[in-house]
C-alpha cells in the first residue's frame, strides 16, 4: 500500500509542477494560442494522483492489492499514463514554439488506450475481491 500512496504524492507534485510549468513557460513565451498543455496539468491531478488515492483507498478496504496480478496492473496503469503524458508534454512544447508532430495524437491516444485497459483491469481485480 506505501508504492500506491508514493505513487499518489509523486503524481500530485508532478501535477502542480505542470500547471507552473505551464503557466511560466506561456507567460515567458508570450504566448496567448491554443496548446495540449493546458489540459497536461488536470490530466496528471486526476489519473496519477486522484486515480492512485482510490487505488489506496481500495487496497485498504479490500485488499485490492493482494490480487495475484496487482503489480502487473500497476506497471501497465503507469507506462500508460507515462506515454500520454510525455506525449502531451511534447505536442504542448511544440506548439509553444509553432510547430507540431502529426503522430504525436496518436501516442496520447495510445497512452489513453492503455489507461483505459488499467482502469477496466483495476474493476475486475476488485471484483474478484468484493465476491
Amino acid at each position: 500500500m506505501k508504492k500506491l500512496y508514493y505513487t499518489s504524492f509523486f503524481y500530485a507534485i508532478l501535477g502542480l509542477l505542470a500547471g507552473v510549468a505551464y503557466r511560466e513557460i506561456t507567460k515567458h513565451s508570450d504566448f496567448t494560442g491554443q496548446t495540449v498543455l493546458v489540459a497536461l496539468h488536470t490530466h496528471i491531478l486526476v489519473l496519477g494522483f486522484l486515480f492512485f488515492t482510490v487505488a489506496l483507498i481500495l487496497a485498504k478496504l479490500f485488499q485490492v492489492h493482494e490480487a495475484k496480478s496487482f503489480g502487473a496492473w500497476y506497471i501497465v496503469y503507469n507506462l500508460g499514463l507515462m506515454i500520454s503524458i510525455a506525449a502531451m508534454a511534447v505536442r504542448g512544447m511544440l506548439q509553444i514554439n509553432g510547430t507540431d508532430i502529426s503522430f504525436l495524437p496518436h501516442i496520447a491516444g495510445l497512452g489513453h488506450t492503455i489507461l483505459a485497459a488499467g482502469i477496466i483491469w483495476l474493476l475486475l481485480l476488485l471484483r474478484k475481491r468484493i465476491q
